[in-house]
């Protein structure tokens, strides 16, 4: 396994739309095992193929507490939207940043395991919310896009600044710790 580097906003490539799964082979296995790593140390709660620069639609995620129950969406549907809900979103390409964004309830997602067999599930609370989070991801979609122009170019600005610092040759503050909880 190996950790796979994360795009920032705003990175272009996060703007690709993911193709669809075809071919459910070794490569797959190891890209779905590659980005369970990445996720887990990020810290993260779910990852979307597009994050890591491959453009299929592939999603991992553990919404656990102990982190200790991976899910695999391939080439996934949201059949049905229920509800409204607003609640913290972060995300992983938008590290440090977490805003209020309004999302389905409840959920019917129709995908795809690892070994290509269909199946549905109903996902409510925060696994609802990161599954919608990620399935957005794979259309280019950012969580950003749901905030105002301000707001947007606000968290630009600051990711901009942040990078600066990194690049600074160690001179500029270390960034902040990713909080898994929020993090998506």
């Amino acid at each position: 396994m190996a950790l796979l580097s994360i795009l920032e906003f705003p990175d272009p490539r996060l703007r690709t739309r993911a193709q669809p799964v075809l071919d459910f082979d070794a490569e797959l296995a190891r890209l779905i095992a590659d980005m369970f790593e990445t996720m887990y140390a990020a810290p993260g709660i779910g990852l979307a193929a597009t994050q890591v620069n491959v453009h299929r639609q592939v999603i991992v995620m553990d919404t656990s507490a102990e982190k200790n129950e991976p899910q695999v969406y391939i080439n996934p549907q949201i059949l049905e939207r229920e509800g409204k809900e607003v609640s913290e979103e972060g995300c992983l390409s938008v590290p440090n940043t977490f805003e209020q964004v309004q999302r389905a309830a409840r959920v019917v997602v129709r995908a795809q395991d690892e070994r290509g067999r269909s199946f549905e599930r109903e996902l409510v609370g925060l696994s609802g919310v990161c599954l919608q989070h990620e399935r957005d991801h794979l259309d280019g979609k950012l969580f950003v896009d749901y905030l105002s122009a301000l707001k947007r170019g606000r968290i630009r600005r600051k990711l901009d600044k942040e990078r600066r610092e990194r690049t600074d040759g160690g001179v500029g503050p270390k960034p902040p710790a990713r909080d898994a909880a929020r993090a998506i």
